[in-house]
């Protein structure tokens, strides 16, 4: 199993780091522009492998897909990051060029690789390599909605004052401050609902720390997060590799479901082998069926400021 990560920044390396660990990959290759940047971080993880116990392979290349070949997985992290006070989608002139970019690379010398991609704004670039490669749409995977889970599992446990593990939850909608969808109503604590533990403020008061959790971390370090994106990604890469059947939310293209049609957005897929197996549909109510369609809205505003004729 050959895993490309395109991009050796913080994002990028994480999930390096966190694929190798987890010890499912024969190989993993980091890309990068920068000179001798891949290869250096390459070369620092694979000195942790006899310390950390893992076997996998971790070699560098500066912009040579050569080196990419026979890929099963690639993860596009490549772009630049959020800096204060910037929105996702303000990175879409730069990222849609990077992405468009390297994803026709990947494909050149892996015409079945399944993509994950992890550029933001990340429903727009997810929904860019759809309308520019000839990948079967279940082969093209939007990473958001799995961070965006997990933060919100994290801001539950926090107001539960119980680990995480106790908890499950799931965001749903656009990869954005304003179009994430915390389905507040479904999550549980062992199987009883977070409602029975918390009250309506706290329950919403949590929703809201979700929604604004990338942000939060922007202002807080000056950039974007790492450890959990790359995790978040490490946990799709290995569901696809190992064929594991575990349901995610992450961006999917659209033909119906939901009631959306021609867009990216995050909703409950199952991932195995052969990436998106199933779109799984479940029940909204009203007031999440609202927010659902503002989201997508939102998504298709920025999808319209894409220049697929380029």
């Amino acid at each position: 199993m050959k895993v490309t990560i395109v991009g050796a920044g913080a994002v990028g390396a994480s999930c390096a780091e966190y694929v190798a660990i987890k010890n499912f990959a024969s190989e993993v290759v980091l890309v990068d522009i920068k000179e001798d940047y891949a290869e250096g971080k390459a070369m620092d993880l694979m000195q942790t492998a006899s310390l950390m116990g893992f076997d996998t392979k971790i070699t560098g290349a500066t912009n040579d897909y050569s080196k990419t070949a026979n890929s099963d997985i690639a993860v596009i992290t490549s772009g630049i990051p959020r800096k204060p006070g910037m929105t996702r989608e303000e990175l879409i002139g730069i990222n849609a060029d990077i992405v468009k970019s390297v994803s026709s690379s990947l494909i050149e010398h892996s015409p079945n690789v399944t993509i994950i991609v992890v550029s933001n704004p990340m429903d727009t670039m997810t929904y860019l390599v759809h309308k520019t490669t000839n990948l079967p749409k279940n082969k093209i995977i939007g990473m958001g909605g799995a961070l965006d889970s997990a933060r919100f599992k994290y801001r539950l446990s926090e107001a539960l004052e119980c680990p995480a593990s106790d908890v499950e939850g799931m965001v749903i909608g656009g990869h954005s401050d304003t179009g994430m969808v915390p389905l507040s109503r479904l999550a549980t604590r062992n199987s009883v609902p977070v409602s029975k533990f918390l009250s309506e403020d706290r329950i919403n008061q949590v929703a809201e720390d979700t929604k604004v959790g990338g942000a939060t971390l922007t202002k807080m370090l000056g950039t974007s997060a790492w450890y959990a994106p790359g995790a978040a990604v490490s946990s799709l890469v290995q569901a696809i590799a190992c064929d594991q059947k575990k349901m995610f939310p992450c961006s999917a293209l659209l033909e119906g479901e939901y009631g959306l049609n021609d867009l990216c957005i995050g909703v409950p897929v199952i991932l195995g082998k052969n990436g998106i197996e199933k779109i799984v549909e479940i029940d909204l109510d009203e007031a999440e069926k609202a927010k659902m369609k503002e989201s997508s809205e939102g998504v298709k505003k920025t999808n319209g400021l894409l220049d697929l004729k380029k």
